[in-house]
């Protein structure tokens, strides 16, 4: 099957209420004083959660794409990527101004006090660069070097899994299955990470 630009358009459409649906889920959860015993470390853990899902869907487009023999679905892949980027803005947020208050000062101490929040900022300074890199102006402009920039991917792929696994404080079990799931998707590029690191050298 060949996806035409109207199937696109509509798949584009698609995805947009897919993964808007969990952040307005979030928004009645909070306004109807359902968001658990503790609502700020459940927003936070929510977006959390939507970064890595969002993270983890992106990174799927291209072997299903292949698997599929669905070129056009790569198109997909910059929507996705930039849900990721919106996630995680929203987890950091929340974690700044719901948790520390804005207290500038005590964030840098957490940072470098707990180390999973240091791999957190790394991810999230990376997908920024990634997002802000993405507009296809601007990866005109770069040329081939857009490329090598946005093979950062796969080591947001890395922290991200890592992130949630050391801030959970005693079920490992979910960040556990998404470590093996990220490990796998990595696995599945091992041929174009290596010819990535090569070139980085």
């Amino acid at each position: 099957m060949r996806l035409s630009p109207r199937h696109v358009f509509w798949l584009k459409v698609i995805l947009h209420i897919v993964f808007l649906l969990p952040a307005l889920y979030l928004i009645a959860l909070v306004m109807t004083d359902n968001a658990g015993g503790d609502p700020v470390q459940y927003i936070i853990h929510y977006t959390g959660m939507g970064a890595l899902n969002s993270l983890l869907v992106t990174l799927l487009i291209s072997p299903i794409a292949k698997w599929a023999k669905l070129a056009a679905l790569m198109q997909t892949r910059r929507l996705v990527g930039l849900y990721v980027f919106a996630y995680a803005l929203l987890h950091i947020a929340a974690f700044i101004s719901l948790d520390l208050l804005f207290a500038w000062g005590l964030l840098f101490e957490e940072v470098i006090k707990r180390p999973y929040i240091l791999v957190g900022a790394a991810a999230f300074i990376i997908v920024t660069l990634l997002a802000v890199t993405s507009p296809h102006g601007i990866k005109r402009g770069l040329g081939k070097r857009w490329q090598s920039l946005h093979n950062w991917i796969y080591v947001v792929a890395l922290l991200a899994p890592i992130h949630f696994y050391w801030s959970v404080k005693s079920e490992i079990i979910e960040p556990s299955i998404y470590m093996v799931l990220f490990v796998l998707l990595l696995y599945n590029r091992k041929a174009a990470i290596k010819k990535w690191l090569l070139l980085t050298r």
